[in-house]
């Protein structure tokens, strides 16, 4: 028989394997490698573009802030015009207030009566002097509550007292204006 040496071969094949292990590993190493580079640039590149957007929203967040401050501003300048426009028509409306009220007062104020003072205060007037008479007093009361302009007379004080040697009655009195309604003829 003859005989052959088969451990060499299994030698040479046992190295051949480990070869083509080797290879495989170093070929699955460079795929795992490979695959780990591309999911990493893939991912970094969803990330720059997600910065990407975000910079663009922060950047648009900051347009659409500065517009919103330019709206507030404007809203404050509207509002401001708006009450010096109110201003001006309330200034227009009761111009003639006060030459209304002393005309009134002439027309209502009965014989026997003298005006020391008058003060005004919004619609609320104040008024102070002298009467003869008590009777003088509230018939400019009853005239003041009949007035188309006059209205809620109210008798703070009346006293007594002696002026350039006359006995008079010293009063203090308040009443209202009645003002116009407003007119808001520019709205509808």
């Amino acid at each position: 028989m003859i005989r052959i040496n088969l451990l060499p071969h299994r030698e040479a094949k046992r190295k051949a394997r480990r070869q083509q292990f080797y290879g495989l590993l170093v070929m699955v190493s460079v795929l795992a490698g490979l695959i780990v580079f591309l999911v990493y640039t893939l991912i970094s590149g969803y990330i720059t573009a997600q910065e990407a957007r975000n910079d663009f929203l922060k950047k648009e967040i900051a347009v659409l802030d500065k517009q919103l401050d330019e709206i507030k501003r404007l809203k404050e300048q509207t509002q401001a015009l708006l009450a010096r426009k109110q201003i001006i028509e309330s200034l227009q409306r009761d111009r003639a207030e006060a030459v209304r009220l002393l005309n009134e007062l002439v027309k209502q104020m009965p014989e026997g009566i003298y005006i020391r003072s008058i003060k005004q205060e919004g619609t609320r007037i104040a008024l102070s002097g002298y009467a003869q008479s008590n009777a003088r007093v509230s018939t400019l009361m009853r005239n003041i509550e009949a007035s188309s302009w006059l209205e809620k007379p109210q008798l703070i004080e009346i006293k007594a007292t002696n002026l350039a040697n006359r006995r008079l009655n010293e009063f203090s009195m308040s009443a209202n204006l009645k003002r116009a309604p407003v007119e808001d003829g520019g709205k509808k």
